[in-house]
């Protein structure tokens, strides 16, 4: 997921939205944040595939970790600087479909459409994600927009 917005921001609070461990990961699967996306926000597993990237970027959008969208995105295509916008709540992920991206490919779309709400105003996005390997680990590429 991009979010790349060209509107001026309001300074944003450093502080991530409050999410236990045990709580339910944002990313929508059965599982606790601590034993899904988490671990992969905390360093020490990296998502095996495209989708669980995904998965852990859309979760990473929803609790602000900036440093792992960072760590996540491609070197030729990440931004310089990235705040995610603290008006922005993320409610709900649904993947579309997804292509390559297995354990033992080395690119792989996802076609998903994320739900949230924005100033108390409902919104969804739809997006195309292109990801590839680089340096042995799943990256962000791009988006093309609506699948």
């Amino acid at each position: 997921m991009s979010r790349r917005r060209s509107r001026p921001r309001q300074k944003a609070p450093s502080a991530s939205p409050a999410l236990s461990p045990g709580a339910p990961c944002p990313c929508g699967l059965p599982s606790s944040y601590a034993g899904c996306c988490g671990r992969f926000h905390r360093g020490p597993a990296a998502a095996p595939t495209a989708e669980a990237l995904m998965r852990s970027r859309y979760s990473a959008f929803a609790v602000r970790d900036r440093a792992y969208l960072l760590r996540t995105w491609h070197p030729g295509t990440a931004p310089e600087r990235l705040e995610p916008d603290p008006r922005t709540r993320w409610r709900r992920l649904e993947i579309l479909g997804s292509a390559g991206g297995s354990p033992f490919h080395t690119e792989g779309t996802v076609s998903f459409r994320a739900h949230f709400t924005e100033r108390g105003r409902e919104g969804v996005m739809e997006e195309h994600s292109r990801f590839v390997r680089h340096a042995g680990a799943w990256v962000y590429l791009d988006a093309s927009g609506a699948p």
